[in-house]
């Protein structure tokens, strides 16, 4: 009985080699692509309950980057898991807690902008404004913080005026006054000093116009005194001197 035996590759025309290539070729591609897909998977190692305890654990002892990260993959893994509002919000308070404010600012108005009728909104406002409160510098110094803060802090008791939250921003609000107040002073001053009569009148206005009640008006109109009194004494000598 005569025996079926292959050829040798060399025997092979040009044309069935190319064939025989891509064949192969495709074969092994797809062999790879579909055996490979989850190489490009996260690893769902956890369940969204074990994500969601690991956190509140992490968070509660302080080690406010783990519990960061398992937030983020709650959220990223699991998105329309219940507890991934949760996730979101504590992710906010994480940074807050770690006073990487702006961080903290950035994730509260993002949980408000996706979830504006959540009942935690009173909270998150006021957290926005804490995180422009705790902030607040030297009367020296820029006051976009407290600028930031009173108007955060007015928008929460504008928008819920019986929410316990709105209760303690109302608690923050003098602080900022005073804050921008004491700015107002401090540059008036700055201009009294200078023999800036004009600019430092309208500082020392905006105190007691603008915050009439919060411990700076008494000094303001005293400087307005004497703004007006060294104003009328330098016309005398310009008068005088015609």
């Amino acid at each position: 009985m005569r025996l079926w035996h292959r050829k040798p590759l060399a025997a092979l025309g040009g044309r069935t080699l190319r064939a025989v290539a891509a064949a192969v070729f495709l074969g092994v591609t797809a062999l790879l692509f579909f055996s490979g897909c989850s190489w490009f998977q996260p690893k769902l190692d956890k369940t969204a309950v074990e994500l969601v305890s690991d956190g509140m654990d992490e968070f509660n002892s302080g080690d406010f980057n783990s519990a960061i990260e398992h937030f983020e993959k709650l959220r990223d893994w699991y998105p329309f898991s219940k507890y991934a509002i949760l996730a979101e919000l504590k992710i906010a308070d994480a940074h807050y807690r770690l006073k990487e404010y702006d961080e903290a600012i950035f994730a509260f108005q993002e949980f408000e902008n996706l979830h504006p009728l959540n009942e935690a909104i009173p909270y998150v406002i006021y957290q926005i404004g804490r995180s422009h409160f705790d902030r607040i510098d030297t009367v020296d110094r820029d006051q976009t913080h407290a600028q930031e803060a009173l108007k955060t802090f007015r928008r929460l008791i504008r928008q819920f005026p019986e929410d316990p939250y709105a209760k303690r921003g109302e608690a923050h609000i003098h602080r900022c006054q005073q804050s921008l107040a004491g700015h107002e002073f401090y540059v008036g001053y700055f201009y009294y000093k200078g023999r800036h009569y004009p600019a430092a009148l309208s500082r020392f206005h905006t105190v007691i116009e603008t915050y009439p009640d919060v411990g700076v008006h008494y000094r303001a109109l005293q400087y307005i005194a004497r703004c007006r009194q060294e104003m009328l004494e330098e016309e005398a000598a310009e008068a005088a001197e015609e």
